[in-house]
């Protein structure tokens, strides 16, 4: 059956065709098609499932365990095996993983099955960017990601509240499966191995390993940051009484204004460093969901969610530039992208915990820690944004 969706053994794939890079960047959608929708994901658990917050906090820190531990895994044996081949068996798990959790009421059950579905889910997070990273033209390709990853998004929290009346969570879960199989059409098009890599020129890493570790710390700290706060985005809202549906199409906006954040950064680019931009750009993160420790009104949501969105999605292209500066031949950004998954998994559990001790201020401590977070991983970073504008 495998062999039905991959290409002839001796069939040679450009992976600069279109058709290729089409295909890469729908399974790099594939690999986030739960986690960008998370907000409304788990508002799904609550309102469909009858679950608490901090239960619905928990199953999605498992899921993200899940993407964790693949990303981590392949590190160590994705250059071994058949891309296409390994394609198949991740998005088979994801598509039995989304079916498997219809009907599903069980929270220990539904963990695991989510987390089973993270595995599969992760290793569409991981090869497609390995894969893109064969390109000619990668940081145009890379933003083509970034583009239609948000658009996803902005489609999907946009429409989530009317699915989840009309079709309740499992529906949504059919369409995750129906989207994630999709992808087992376009294996053919991907190439099967890094064969053809362009040779990378002399390497110039000659940077300590208390600076590699300050920023691999900063970038564990960033994306813990984002998954405390993005997890509970859209049920601070609705817990500030404002309707569903109005918390959707802000959320909706605020991912076309995350597009606009990461075109910004291209347009930039280091036309000013990137101490200034990165450092006003992971400042914002913090201050844009400071604003919800207060009293929340719609256009106090409203901004605290563009600033956020718009800001991580400008400091996104500028800390890969980070990692990729250090010229060690790749090694800093896989780390980097390892502990992204694992801050994303961290996040929504480290939230759960602290919703289980709230008080009347329901979430005022999630995003309190969320604040403090971004500042602290912004001083982790100082020392190689110094240390690689002296290099510039």
């Amino acid at each position: 059956m495998m062999n039905l969706f991959l290409s002839p053994d001796d069939a040679r794939i450009d992976v600069n065709n279109t058709r290729s890079i089409g295909s890469i960047i729908y399974l790099a959608v594939v690999g986030v098609c739960v986690f960008i929708i998370q907000p409304g994901f788990v508002q799904g658990l609550v309102e469909s499932l009858g679950l608490s917050p901090e239960q619905a906090g928990y199953i999605a820190s498992a899921e993200m365990w899940g993407l964790a531990f693949t990303t981590i895994m392949l590190n160590f044996f994705a250059h071994r095996v058949d891309w296409q081949k390994l394609t198949f068996w991740f998005l088979l798990v994801a598509v039995i993983g989304n079916l498997a959790s219809i009907g599903q009421r069980d929270v220990v059950t539904l963990g695991v099955i989510r987390a089973i579905t993270g595995l599969g889910l992760g290793g569409m997070i991981s090869l497609p960017f390995a894969m893109m990273g064969l390109t000619s033209n990668p940081d145009r390709n890379f933003g083509y990601i970034v583009v239609w990853v948000l658009i996803y998004g902005a489609l999907g929290l946009f429409a989530i509240p009317m699915a989840l009346q009309l079709v309740a969570l499992d529906g949504v879960l059919v369409f995750l499966a129906l989207f994630c199989g999709l992808g087992l059409l376009l294996i053919r098009n991907l190439p099967r191995r890094a064969d053809d890599h362009v040779e990378a020129g002399e390497l110039t890493d000659h940077f300590s390993l208390a600076i590699k570790g300050s920023t691999l710390t900063a970038i564990l700290l960033f994306n813990t940051a984002i998954g405390i706060a993005w997890a509970y985005v859209f049920l601070v809202g609705t817990n500030a009484s404002l309707s569903e549906q109005s918390v959707a199409n802000v959320l909706t906006i605020s991912q076309f204004l995350g597009v606009a954040g990461a075109f910004l950064a291209v347009i930039l680019g280091t036309q000013f460093g990137r101490l200034l931009p990165l450092s006003v750009a992971v400042i914002g993160c913090g201050a844009g969901i400071s604003l919800l420790l207060g009293d929340i009104s719609y256009l106090i949501y409203s901004i605290a969610i563009y600033l956020f969105n718009f800001m991580w999605n400008v400091a996104q292209p500028y800390l890969l530039a980070v990692m990729a500066s250090f010229a060690d031949g790749g090694r800093m950004i896989v780390r980097g992208v390892c502990l992204q998954m694992i801050g994303f998994a961290i996040g929504p559990y480290i939230g759960a915990n602290l919703l289980a001790n709230e008080g009347p201020q329901m979430y005022q401590s999630v995003y309190l820690v969320g604040a403090a977070l971004f500042v602290a991983s912004w001083v982790f970073l100082l020392p190689a944004l110094r240390a690689q504008k002296v290099e510039s």
